[in-house]
């Protein structure tokens, strides 16, 4: 439905939902905070915490009395810094709890499709 020039967007019908207009207007003030979202110091804080994860992952390898638990120590780590830097940067401890169990589904999946893999080759068995 085309307006006549001069009207203003109170005389406007309303689109339907979905509609392209050519006014932006946000469903809600994108200033305030749909959740809390961490602070610049929590950010550097998990940085922080990921370095020392990671000092520790060089430190453990360089520890001859642990090279029989190398591999399950450093996958540990490795568990670690991956379920940080999930929950604080891609901001899933932060989102709804649908997103945290998709991504977490997500990542069983993988994980079993990977097992079964390693089963098919004769891993366990070498």
């Amino acid at each position: 439905m085309a307006t006549e020039p001069g009207t203003s967007a109170a005389e406007r019908p309303a689109p339907d939902s979905g509609a392209v207009t050519d006014e932006a207007q946000p469903d809600h003030d994108p200033t305030a905070p749909d959740h809390a979202h961490p602070s610049e110091l929590q950010y550097i804080k998990v940085a922080l915490f990921l370095a020392v994860v990671t000092a520790a992952e060089v430190g453990v390898y360089y520890v001859e009395q642990l090279e029989d638990f190398l591999v399950p120590i450093l996958l540990g780590f490795a568990v670690i810094k991956f379920a940080m830097v999930v929950l604080w940067f891609m901001h899933l401890r932060f989102d709804s709890r649908i997103f945290r169990r998709l991504f977490t589904i997500g990542i069983l999946l993988a994980l079993f499709c990977y097992l079964i893999v390693l089963t098919t080759f004769h891993v366990w068995t070498r």
